[in-house]
C-alpha cells in the first residue's frame, strides 16, 4: 500500500512529518535565542506603539481616556528604555524585529477609528483596540519574564516584571474608563 505522507529532512537529520512546519535556517534552537527573538519583537512593538498612541489621543473625546493614553505613552517610552537595559544585561545590541502581531493590532485600531463616529462610540472602540494591545503586551512580558527567570537572569526578569505590572495597570485604567463612563454614554446613544 502506497502512503501519501511525504518525508523531508532537516539539517539535523530529523524527519519532518506532514503538517509540521519546517523551521527557517535561522530558527531559534534554544531558550536563549527564543528569549532574544521575543525581546526584538516587543522592542519593535513598543516603538510602533509610541507612533500609534498619539493618533488614539487625537481621536478620543473623553478627557479620562485621553489622559489614560497619554500616561501610557509616557510609560511606553520608559518601557523602551527598560528593554534596552535588558539587551545590555544579556550583552546584545538593542535591535528591533518587525512584530506582525502589533502591526496587525495597530491596523485593526485604525480600522476601528474609520468605522466609528467621533464621540463616545469611537472612545469605546479606542478602549477596545487599546485593551487588545495591552493583553498582547501582558502575554508577551509575562512570557519573557518567565524566560528570564528560567535562564537565570534575575535583573532582566525584574525589569520585565516592572513593565508587566505597568501593562496590567494600563489595562485596569482602560477598564475603569470604559465601565464608569464611556460604555454607559455610548449605550445611551442606542
Amino acid at each position: 500500500m502506497k502512503t501519501t505522507e511525504s518525508k523531508k529532512t532537516t539539517s539535523s537529520k530529523e524527519t519532518i512529518k506532514k503538517g509540521v512546519t519546517k523551521p527557517k535556517s535561522n530558527a531559534a534552537s534554544g531558550l536563549t535565542e527564543l528569549f532574544e527573538d521575543g525581546l526584538k519583537d516587543i522592542y519593535w512593538a513598543e516603538k510602533a506603539l509610541t507612533k500609534a498612541l498619539p493618533t488614539m489621543v487625537n481621536n478620543a473625546s473623553s478627557v479620562e481616556l485621553k489622559d489614560a493614553i497619554d500616561n501610557h505613552l509616557t510609560e511606553t517610552e520608559e518601557q523602551i528604555k527598560r528593554l534596552e537595559e535588558v539587551f545590555k544585561i544579556i550583552g546584545k545590541k538593542a535591535t528591533a524585529k518587525k512584530c506582525d502581531a502589533m502591526e496587525g493590532l495597530i491596523e485593526e485600531a485604525k480600522g476601528m477609528l474609520e468605522e466609528t463616529e467621533v464621540g463616545v462610540v469611537r472612545d469605546a472602540a479606542i478602549i477596545a483596540a487599546s485593551q487588545k494591545i495591552e493583553h498582547y503586551e501582558i502575554a508577551t512580558y509575562g512570557t519573557l519574564r518567565q524566560f528570564a527567570e528560567t535562564l537565570g537572569l534575575p535583573e532582566a526578569a525584574t525589569l520585565l516584571e516592572q513593565t508587566l505590572d505597568e501593562e496590567k495597570g494600563a489595562d485596569k485604567v482602560l477598564t475603569e474608563v470604559a465601565v464608569n463612563a464611556v460604555n454607559l454614554e455610548a449605550a445611551e446613544i442606542e
